[in-house]
């Protein structure tokens, strides 16, 4: 069985852990760096993405997060862990994780209230798939070595390169766990290839 690991420094932490428990995974919060050492893959969560990567810098988990994924384990980042995700930000030259090999744009679809739901493709996950979108991220461009998984009225909002995946929106605040099972497998092939 794999153990996924949810990120618990703020974001909707309990919801993707629920989802998880609901596909049948161990699911862990994260909140000290060491229990990256118990993962086989991490969800980096919604929130606000510039308070995130203070707390993420203030409880020193910068270098282990980066460490975790330079070694082949899987990241999945939703929302602002897209943005943590990306080489680079419209606007701000703020460090992050470079993880995938795209440009984007912070709150892109707006405001919080001017939040919405939509139905979505998303390429080896399915059709109507559930989106929660909450002051959604946008991907301005991707380069080289990454993939468009998603898109919403012809805009970037789900990418995948090698074992990273991010989207723009919010998976947990729904009851489809689909798009969290595909990480799942991501994950279980992973493992499987690290075991031979």
């Amino acid at each position: 069985m794999v153990t996924i690991g949810v990120l618990a420094l703020q974001g909707a932490v309990r919801e993707h852990i629920k989802l998880l428990e609901k596909i049948g995974v161990r699911a862990i919060s994260v909140k000290d760096p060491i229990q990256l050492d118990e993962i086989d893959g991490l969800i980096l969560p919604g929130g606000e993405s510039t308070t995130m990567r203070r707390l993420i810098d203030r409880y020193h988990f910068f270098e282990p997060i980066q460490r975790f994924g330079l070694q082949g384990k899987p990241i999945f980042g939703t929302c602002a862990g897209l943005i943590l995700m990306s080489t680079s930000i419209s606007g701000d030259e703020t460090k992050h994780f470079g993880f995938i090999n795209m440009n984007v744009e912070r709150n892109a679809f707006g405001r919080q209230k001017e939040s919405f739901e939509a139905k979505l493709s998303i390429k080896n996950v399915g059709e109507e798939v559930d989106a929660v979108f909450i002051r959604a991220p946008l991907v301005k461009s991707i380069g080289e070595g990454a993939e468009i998984v998603a898109t919403f009225e012809n805009e970037i909002v789900a990418v995948r390169e090698n074992h990273y995946l991010a989207c723009s929106f919010h998976p947990e605040l729904t009851e489809d766990i689909r798009l969290h099972k595909y990480f799942i497998n991501i994950v279980i092939t992973n493992k499987e290839k690290t075991i031979i």
